[in-house]
């Protein structure tokens, strides 16, 4: 007798949620009803009735289990096509219709990625109001993410070749006298060598056939690969240096966690993600192509603002975001500059602290206690806009003499040291100082370790998120915004359950301001003295 060769199939199973399921669901759809989310959807509704074949998918729905799967973890297109086939609570939100992955698919590529935006500002500004949250203080952080590209597939932008190809490109029409109609170009461009071309056609009675010949050879093997590297260049763009091809949005980083080595060491495709979080809530976020944070820091400040009609009262971020550009931004929307800068650590530990401080009377006092006067010279110009030059005498019997001219090749011969300063950098740096050094910027300090870092700890250690599934910017980002909401539905899941929101750690009464520590001058010396004599080692090499 077989055993396993007859089933009896239940074709119609009924089953029904857990109570505290059943009312979380109910909560759900009164939330995305609410939300406004369905007038975006509605209008990508075009046919209403069945025309033969596969019935049509309720966009309402489907959209609800999208959502909740991002929610649970179900992010590929599989899983949650297996989800709505075998897990009840996506076959109850799905009304036991099952959508293909390619249905999902098409739904997220033509709904969701035109609408990406509109949709993350409409479900967090109702998220804003059921959990009551203030837009008090707001954290920023950023992460690099591993894209879905081929790991040595990345081209590095030409600029070195284009620059040595033009440099033969102009030897060899100075060789042939045919560069009087042209201008020196660092980087000729294609229609210069298309140009010097047509010219060689009208002049070349002067040359012999042979010559002609070659000149032209290579004139058009010049212009193949000059067309070449503007191609390359353009896709890079002005301000970076490397794409992938297979994902032309991608750029060559070094990751954290590198998986060929350990060390991080190797180069990935990958992209750089900002997260804006406010009481553990992701209400902004920005992922662009660049290597750094710090260009970063103004465009997820102007979404916030483009999607809730405000700026947070006061922002707080590490030390990568510590730019004039970022502190002046902040000073002209009165927005609470919370953000270190990138002397800060050094300064809090005093291993490695600023050589001077700006004094509002328009003077610097230096480690040593001596203050620097304002100086006009006359064979140095300033490195940075704004820039003024300010020295200090008596340097010679200072006992931080070693540390603050580790840098030049004799400090110990020197009796004066120049600084340049940029006033308005000098005096938002200390501003941001001062907050950061305060009770509530030691208790906003705090808050950021654990929302902005917990954030991006959350989905990549225990969701297990490491690497993006969607190719280019566009799609990338629609994916993320997708797992932000989803963390952003489980906060509210929470909320409903508790009634309360994460934990926000208050500064006890009796806690006072911090104060950095105090330098070591004999510290400092020996430090300044290892670093100058391996400059001078280095030189001499």
């Amino acid at each position: 007798m077989d055993d396993f060769s007859v089933r009896k199939q239940f074709l119609c199973p009924s089953f029904d949620l857990e109570a505290e399921e059943q009312t979380f669901f109910e909560k759900y759809y009164s939330f995305l009803d609410h939300s406004g989310v369905g007038d975006i959807i509605r209008k990508h509704i075009h046919n209403t009735g069945s025309s033969g074949g596969r019935p049509n998918v309720n966009y309402f729905n489907l959209f609800a289990v999208i959502l909740y799967g991002f929610s649970r973890g179900y992010s590929t297109l599989r899983e949650l096509e297996d989800a709505c086939g075998h897990d009840i609570r996506y076959i109850a939100i799905m009304e036991q219709v099952r959508p293909s992955y390619t249905t999902i698919s098409n739904f997220i590529n033509t709904v969701i990625v035109p609408n990406e935006k509109e949709i993350f500002g409409s479900i967090n500004r109702q998220i804003i109001r059921e959990m009551s949250i203030s837009l008090t203080d707001a954290f920023i952080d950023g992460t690099k993410w591993e894209a879905n590209a081929n790991k040595y597939g990345f081209v590095w932008k030409p600029e070195t070749y284009h620059k040595k190809l033009s440099a033969t490109f102009f030897s060899l029409l100075n060789e042939n006298n045919l560069c009087s109609n042209f201008h020196t170009e660092e980087q000729v461009r294609s229609s210069t060598v298309s140009r010097a071309i047509d010219e060689l056609e009208h002049v070349k009675d002067k040359f012999g056939e042979e010559l002609y010949k070659s000149l032209n050879k290579s004139l058009s093997a010049i212009l193949v690969k000059i067309l070449e590297y503007e191609g390359k260049e353009k896709i890079c763009g002005p301000d970076r240096k490397s794409y992938y091809k297979t994902d032309h949005d991608a750029t060559a980083m070094c990751l954290k966690a590198d998986y060929y080595t350990g060390l991080g060491t190797n180069m990935h495709a990958a992209y750089n993600v900002q997260a804006m979080v406010v009481r553990g809530i992701v209400l902004a976020y920005y992922v662009s192509s660049s290597r750094t944070d710090i260009k970063d820091f103004i465009p997820v400040l102007d979404i916030f603002h483009d999607l809730y009609g405000q700026y947070p009262q006061n922002v707080c971020a590490d030390s990568g975001y510590g730019s004039l550009d970022n502190y002046t931004y902040l000073k002209n929307n009165h927005i609470g500059n919370y953000v270190k800068h990138t002397s800060w650590e050094g300064n809090v530990s005093g291993r490695y602290p600023d050589s001077y401080k700006y004094n509002n009377d328009g003077t610097i006092l230096c480690l040593g206690g001596k203050t620097g006067y304002k100086v006009e010279l006359s064979d140095r110009h300033p490195k940075h806009s704004g820039g003024i030059f300010f020295k200090i005498e008596g340097c010679s019997s200072c006992p931080f003499l070693d540390y603050c001219m580790r840098f030049l090749k004799n400090p110990t011969q020197q009796t004066f040291k120049i600084f340049e300063v940029v006033p308005t950098f000098a005096t938002l740096k200390q501003e941001a100082e001062d907050n950061l050094l305060s009770v509530k910027g030691i208790e906003i300090r705090v808050n950021r370790s654990i929302q902005a870092e917990g954030i991006f700890g959350l989905m990549k250690q225990d969701i297990g998120y490491t690497r993006l599934r969607r190719r280019g910017k566009e799609k990338v980002s629609a994916e993320l915004m997708l797992y932000f909401l989803g963390l952003n539905l489980r906060r509210l899941l929470d909320f409903y359950r508790t009634g309360k929101q994460l934990p926000f750690w208050s500064a006890p009464d009796d806690l006072v301001s911090e104060k950095f520590e105090k330098p070591s001058a004999k510290r400092l010396s020996k430090k300044g003295k290892k670093i100058n004599e391996k400059a001078n080692r280095k030189d001499e090499k």
